[in-house]
């Protein structure tokens, strides 16, 4: 295992540039996955990563020691500990666990969904989900709506090119492994990706007058949602096919947009549950 203490260290200014930089992930194709779930998650779905990063005091930590005990890592993946203050400087949380690995960023058609198998006779029509999210630029925001669409059982994200980085360590953090479980598509051109779906393109809007709770979502249906400040782009609104309100008898005039993703999501996950 090779100990870096210095922050003059090639491998280490490696670290730092992927850490801040996605014009850097996008070129090099790596990004960092920060904690344990988050490498095992990785792990699990696509095999070893490239390297496995560890600090000092992670080193000696009894749940990364068994980690590396059950990997056995193959020959290749290069094991590097770092001294405490550094590895803080490449960590995307103020408390680190110890561990981090340096990950190749699949492509979409890499990660394999397994979905159940569906008998035709069963009713609900098609099962597609896809989920679009427009000009998002908080990372948080960006991970936790990928989480509850893979827990939902969405297949697909289509990111619009001025959205936050979906493979930044703080998204990636957010997601908590959700994105190992999703086919996600950057740079997407909304617009088109909507026009050439078969079925409904929903938003939310506070003024529509269909309620979400009113709104048939067991068929093919892709729901869109925008940045929210400046909401959903013209482009976008043309090839909406629905809008729906979700109920508020409370007084806060909105909701988070990850909150009111995850409120949808579920939505069709309690109608589908219902017309099997």
């Amino acid at each position: 295992m090779k100990f870096i203490s210095s922050r003059d260290n090639p491998f280490f200014k490696k670290m730092i540039k992927l850490a801040g930089s996605a014009q850097q992930r996008r070129a090099t194709g790596l990004t960092l996955l920060d904690g344990i779930h988050l490498v095992a998650a990785y792990h699990i779905a696509l095999g070893q990563p490239e390297a496995l990063i560890m600090s000092e005091s992670g080193r000696k930590s009894a749940e990364i020691k068994r980690l590396l005990e059950e990997w056995k890592p193959r020959e290749g993946l290069s094991l590097v500990m770092l001294s405490d203050s550094l590895f803080r400087e490449i960590s995307p949380v103020k408390t680190p666990t110890g561990i981090m690995a340096l990950a190749r960023i699949p492509s979409a058609e890499t990660i394999l969904i397994h979905k159940p198998v569906r008998d035709e006779n069963e009713g609900g029509g098609n099962e597609s989900f896809c989920v679009l999210l427009e000009a998002m630029q908080d990372a948080g925001n960006v991970g936790s709506i990928l989480r509850s669409a893979a827990a939902a059982g969405a297949t697909d994200i289509y990111l619009s090119n001025d959205c936050t980085d979906a493979w930044s360590p703080k998204t990636l953090r957010a997601a908590m492994g959700a994105h190992f479980l999703l086919h996600i598509h950057e740079q997407s051109n909304l617009a088109e990706v909507a026009r050439a779906f078969g079925g409904k393109v929903i938003a939310t809007n506070l003024r529509a007058k269909s309620s979400l709770y009113q709104t048939g979502l067991t068929g093919p249906v892709a729901l869109v949602f925008g940045n929210e400040g400046v909401g959903l782009s013209d482009a976008v609104l043309q090839v909406i096919t629905d809008e729906i309100s979700i109920p508020m008898p409370g007084g806060t005039e909105s909701l988070n947009v990850a909150a009111a993703a995850a409120i949808c999501f579920f939505e069709r996950v309690r109608q589908m549950e219902s017309v099997r």
